[in-house]
């Protein structure tokens, strides 16, 4: 199991974004994490790509350092994500520092950070990551807190960031829920965009029809496994989506196991160039 989409923010990362707006909405303060309950979490992982979340507008930031430095100390094979917010004035040079540290990714956040990801103001940003052969990985789609702008958090973004940079490797996580059908086309149409299942199936509904959706689109080869640890662990994550091939509706095919099961065994890092 490949889990591209797990967390190492500790709570002071956060401001005052997840007591404000996010505990409300969870129900449970943030619990930092740990290198040590990371791994406990991560048995039976092959790898986890883990990052944090940048949103200078929010008040939101982890730090380079803080992402080397939770995956030197893991025993887990890790794959580090810095977390960037192109508005930043000084971004490429973080972008330069993450690379120097030997992460091999960008999250992206732009319903918290309140950037339009279309803007062409941030090619040189894109073109930057493109040439240090780093993965953009976009959160899209929802969002608990008020602050978030939800007009730039439509997966539709990502086409035409794809469209300027084709050789750009893009994953849009959580299916882009509540948007996944947009998701499929934007799969489709673009050679190097890719999305996690992070999520998708803790809204049974949703998650059942976003996987009859990849199915009938032809784009379940370009779907990945995420837990979005800690919110939930990968064993959570895996038995969820298993749940979701007992669904039936009448004159529907369902979810296939064997959609589940490869996405569970597959092994994406040599196509994302992660390996």
């Amino acid at each position: 199991m490949i889990d591209v989409h797990t967390h190492c923010m500790l709570a002071e990362h956060w401001g005052c974004e997840w007591e404000q707006n996010w505990r409300p909405v969870y129900g449970r303060a943030w619990s930092d994490v740990l290198p040590a309950d990371f791994d406990a979490a991560m048995r039976g992982v092959r790898s986890a790509f883990v990052f944090g979340i940048r949103a200078t507008a929010a008040g939101v930031a982890t730090a380079n350092e803080h992402v080397a430095r939770f995956c030197a100390d893991t025993t887990t094979d890790t794959v580090g994500f810095m977390a960037l917010d192109p508005t930043d004035p000084d971004v490429l040079e973080q972008l330069a520092d993450g690379v120097a540290r030997g992460l091999r990714g960008i999250k992206l956040y732009p319903v918290l950070a309140r950037f339009d990801p279309r803007d062409r103001a941030h090619d040189p940003f894109y073109r930057a990551a493109e040439e240090a052969g780093l993965v953009l990985l976009w959160h899209m789609g929802a969002t608990p807190s008020p602050h978030g702008d939800l007009a730039v958090s439509d997966p539709l973004g990502v086409d035409v960031v794809a469209q300027r940079h084709p050789g750009l490797t893009q994953i849009i996580a959580h299916l882009g829920h509540p948007w996944q059908r947009e998701t499929m086309i934007v799969l489709r149409k673009n050679a190097r965009v890719f999305s996690d299942v992070s999520a998708t199936w803790a809204r049974p509904l949703d998650g059942f029809l976003s996987l009859v959706r990849a199915q009938e689109w032809g784009v379940t080869d370009k779907l990945l496994f995420g837990s979005d640890y800690p919110l939930w662990t990968p064993d959570e994550a895996a038995k969820g989506l298993r749940a979701l091939t007992a669904i039936q509706i009448p004159g529907l095919e369902g979810v296939r196991k064997e959609t589940v099961e490869e996405l569970l065994d597959g092994d994406p890092r040599a196509l994302l160039g992660v390996s």
